[in-house]
């Protein structure tokens, strides 16, 4: 539960808030209650429900129908239809013709794909439904949509032949090197589970030819109350929600006889086997050692919550260790990690991958293999556990101070884990005490006894390597894979070797520097602060967090200050430096200095601007402010680092070339932009041999050497009269020297005219249409409103139109913004992923819509769903630190009002549809545009034969 818990944030809080040291102490074998945050209950026919009250968002309601059924389940002649019955959740029920559901669920402000959603897996299937609760129809609807879902599918014929077009391009989505990968390792993987036979997907020629009774069967075998649970958390009344999941839900019955509900069993395994699969489309090389699969069980004793919390300190010791190698200048692998993780919800093993460097497949082995050997044989070192447990401590008091302010999403999520997985749910106040309770006694004999226990020595393995097929480079033997593996389990390795470093950033502050300006914006809750050195700052206090502070500034500039001959170098500056450290530490013993701290920095070199970034808890403030400091006077150099970040952006470069979707993206850039040499494309392999480390870092301190004409936008949980006097310290001493601060036009526009290319790459019948419109446009608030409604309105057309009248696509998504630097422009922009024998016609009624669009507008439903969607974000918005946080920021960068804020919901419900059609014969400009189709390679080769 603790590793979910902290992967996820997802632990309900509690209204016992007692002092954690005035209780009994703890007991081990006592078992792990619901904590009194959850109504749970058990219907008669078997089904359970959670109910919580939750402010957060205000007036939403999230809602989950939550079904022990996946593809597990499925008989032969059932495969893929476990997820196809969650496809016709969507297409009528007893209560909801076919596409009244999806029409009723946006016109209330609830976007399909985006909140209205689905899921399928092995062992469940999960249907998502969150209710905005302006009006009080809205919550009886909704749990009539959850009841129809449950007992209440139409199955109509002519719908399920529909339909079957839109899975089938799901699953032709799918298709590529992973898929082909995923057919050779899952066998092995799975041990010749089950699992392995049941992909939720399924097979091609079962979802072809299916009979409706089939699908029917499906839904009637498992779609029953004693499989089902309803999740329901949000700003509700709780007893008002019991009465409607009984009087929607009591009236289920299961059937006489039912199937038996058994979870696949996955066999452990003795002997070594090595597997080698290329893929010529593949986009890496990686390693996978994985030992033997044990049953998970969840701890029901505050004694196994005790040996979960050991498991996260262990998992984040040995990740520092493997980290550490990564960052050689020449590493062993680019990413590797260590740990016991879950095969299913049922099974856990310990595991061993990496992402494989150039040094190949055995020198990755022998440094993980060692590095697990190093930590069995001789332990961690107290500064390691000391560190690992103030990071967990840390992490604990955030999702304790946030005990009142979590997202209902994320209660949801637990409570989804302890019906599927028999996750505890005790809450975060008795988990909170747990922690630091538990977590001080936990000692280093005791770690060092859990990882000898945990890292497997002498059992059989499945080592996997999956990588790219190259003539020039040809694949390990798996004989070889188990030389090595063999070898480096017989090697001496000698104890871990500590790094003594510093307890703190910084011996001392700086000369502070004064305020020497301050006024307030009342109506928008904000204060204005001049700092004696010129720098500027905005502060916003917000009780929408307890333990979150963000900030962030930005000025003009950027990579456009330098030439042609320097862009690499510009490019690529910021993350250079970002990779070599601050001061005398490095990034991993940055890390060890911060154990303990929420507290981060990021600087970004953009086109035409720069950008910092910073975020802390409410206690960590000015740690933030320190290392914000250092960004701009500790510029670290290590040419060992150095060599290692080309070293890893060489190989990524490397492995993406011989990917579909890489070849298909390069062309569209270089298409759009017609080779311009500062067009945003990623670099070939032999480019980043251009790059000049001494070069990178003297951009960077061109830049980041001054705060001149910063201002610095902080938001969040904090008093503005307790933190002037740090900013006046931090930010009031920051150097800023003159500098140019204005951007230049480097003369990167798009081409002009109807312009057409084909890209011909990958071997499944698989295509995507790239559309791009651009030009020129002048730029306001309200003219970027009208070509978002456009875009909206664009994608429901492109969903009801190209997917469920015609089912040629799976998905397709339209995007598009109104810029103002170098110039006032646009760009829109539509992408399709089809078959390649429908492009043509997808092609016809994409254009077809944009001349309906053109002529008569927009539907003027259409245009109502995207204004409730957008008024229902934006209240959630207002009372999220970051959407304030970029409001703010954006406004100083565009030059606009930031108080359009509060006016937005009036300027949204005055937007007509007339205004959106104008946009539409603006944007969609059919003279002007750039398309790009991707076609796999069997298409070239007949071209090439019919010329």
């Amino acid at each position: 539960m603790f590793s979910q818990f902290l992967r996820h944030a997802c632990l309900a809080c509690t209204l016992l808030l007692l002092p954690f040291g005035a209780g009994a102490a703890l007991k081990l074998d006592a078992p792990i209650p619901v904590g009194p945050q959850v109504k749970v209950g058990k219907l008669p026919n078997g089904l359970t429900y959670y109910i919580q009250k939750n402010a957060r968002p205000e007036r939403k309601l999230d809602l989950r129908l939550v079904v022990k059924a996946g593809s597990i389940l499925e008989d032969e002649d059932q495969q893929g239809l476990a997820h196809f019955v969650e496809h016709m959740a969507f297409n009528g029920s007893t209560n909801f013709k076919k596409h009244e559901l999806v029409d009723y669920l946006q016109s209330i402000g609830v976007k399909f794909g985006a909140d209205l959603n689905a899921y399928t897996s092995f062992d469940e299937t999960v249907y998502i439904l969150p209710i905005p609760l302006d009006r009080p129809e809205n919550i009886g609807k909704a749990f009539q949509v959850l009841e129809d879902w449950a007992h209440g599918l139409s199955f109509d014929e002519d719908v399920i032949d529909k339909e079957r077009g839109i899975v089938l391009e799901e699953l032709r989505l799918g298709k590529g090197a992973g898929d082909r990968i995923g057919k050779q390792i899952w066998p092995k993987i799975y041990n010749g589970s089950r699992y392995a036979e049941r992909l939720p997907i399924g097979k091609e020629e079962v979802l072809r030819n299916f009979k409706p009774e089939t699908l029917k069967r499906f839904y009637r075998d498992w779609y029953r109350p004693d499989l089902m649970a309803v999740v329901a958390v949000g700003d509700i009344d709780p007893k008002a929600i019991e009465k409607l999941i009984k009087a929607h839900f009591s009236k289920l019955s299961n059937p006489k006889p039912a199937r038996p509900r058994v979870y696949a069993e996955i066999p452990r395994r003795e002997e070594t086997e090595a597997v080698v699969v290329t893929d010529k489309e593949a986009g890496g090389n990686s390693i996978l050692v994985r030992y033997p699969v044990q049953p998970v069980r969840e701890p029901d004793t505050v004694r196994g919550y005790r040996e979960q919390l050991v498991e996260g300190l262990f998992t984040g010791m040995l990740g520092a260790r493997l980290q550490e190698l990564s960052q050689l200048a020449e590493p062993p692998f680019l990413r590797g990690g260590s740990a016991l993780g879950k095969l299913t919800p049922f099974y856990k093993s310990f595991n061993t991958s990496a992402v494989i460097g150039p040094g190949g497949a055995p020198k990755a082995i022998d440094a993980l293999v060692r590095e697990n050997e190093r930590a069995r044989r001789y332990g961690f070192g107290q500064a390691e556990l000391d560190r690992a447990r103030k990071n967990m401590l840390r992490s604990f008091e955030q999702l304790y101070n946030e005990r009142e302010k979590t997202d209902s999403g994320a209660y949801v999520a637990e409570y989804l884990r302890n019906f599927l997985q028999q996750e505890p749910i005790p809450g975060i106040a008795a988990e909170y005490r747990y922690a630091t309770e538990m977590l001080p006694a936990v000692t280093l004999d005791e770690m060092n006894a859990y990882a000898r226990r945990t890292i497997p020595a002498n059992s059989g393995k499945l080592v996997i390597y999956t990588g790219i097929e190259r003539a020039d480079s040809p694949p390990p033997q798996g004989a070889a894979l188990l030389a090595a593996l063999a070898a480096a389990e017989r090697a001496e390795v000698a104890p871990h070797e500590e790094k003594v470093l510093g307890s703190q950033l910084m011996a001392q502050p700086p000369k502070a520097g004064s305020i020497v300006e301050e006024r307030e914006d009342k109506a928008l809750g904000l204060t204005y602060l001049t700092f004696s050195n010129g720098v500027k700052a905005i502060l916003k206090p917000t009780d929408f967090r307890n333990d979150q502070v963000m900030m962030s500034a930005a000025r003009f500039g950027g990579q456009s200050l330098y030439g042609d001959a320097d862009i690499l170098n510009a490019r690529y500056a910021n993350a250079i430096v970002a990779s070599m450290g601050l001061q005398d530490y490095s990034p991993l013993d940055l890390s060890k200095v911060l154990a303990g701290k929420a507290a981060a920095v990021t600087m970004g070199l953009a086109g035409y601007n720069e950008v910092l970034g910073a975020s802390s808890g409410a206690t960590d403030i000015e740690t933030m402010l320190q290392l914000l400091w250092l960004r701009f006077d500790a510029v670290r150099r290590d040419e060992d680092l150095f060599k290692s970040f080309i070293g890893k952006q060489v190989e990524a470069a490397r492995n993406r070339l011989g990917q579909p979707s890489a070849r298909f993206g390069d062309t569209v850039v270089a298409t759009l932009y017609n080779n311009h040499p500062r067009a945003p494309r990623p670099l070939l392999p032999e480019e980043f041999g251009q790059i000049s480390l001494d070069r990178s870092i003297a951009i960077y301190r061109e830049r980041f050497s001054s705060a001149k004409d910063l201002t610095f936008v902080m938001v969040g949980s904090f008093d503005v009269n307790k933190v002037k006097p740090l900013l006046a310290t931090w930010l009031g001493s920051l150097p800023t020297p003159a500098i140019p601060t204005e951007w230049r036009d480097v003369g990167l526009r798009p081409v002009k005219g109807v312009v057409k290319r084909a890209v011909y790459s990958g071997t499944e019948p698989k295509s995507t249409i790239s559309l791009t419109f651009t030009g020129e446009a002048a730029f306001s608030e309200l003219e970027q409103m009208r070509l978002q409604a456009l875009v909206e309105v664009l994608n429901i057309r492109i969903i009801e139109v190209l997917r469920e009248q015609l089912s040629l696509i799976y998905g397709g998504n339209a995007g598009g913004q109104l810029g103002r630097i170098p110039y006032g422009h646009y760009s829109l922009s539509v992408t399709l992923p089809t078959g390649p024998e429908n492009v043509d016609k997808v092609l016809k009624a994409t254009f077809d819509e944009f001349e309906r669009l053109k002529r008569e507008g927009p539907l003027a439903g259409d245009l109502a769903k995207v204004k409730q969607n957008w008024i229902q974000n934006h209240r959630k918005a207002l009372r999220e630190n970051g959407y304030w946080l970029g409001r703010i920021q954006s406004a100083l960068l565009d030059g606009t009002d930031p108080k359009a804020i509060l006016t937005h919901e009036e300027r949204v419900n005055a937007l007509t549809a007339g205004e959106v059609q104008e946009a539409a014969r603006r944007y969609l400009n059919t003279e002007n545009y750039v398309q790009v189709v991707l076609y796999p390679e069997k298409k070239a080769e007949a071209v090439q034969a019919a010329n």
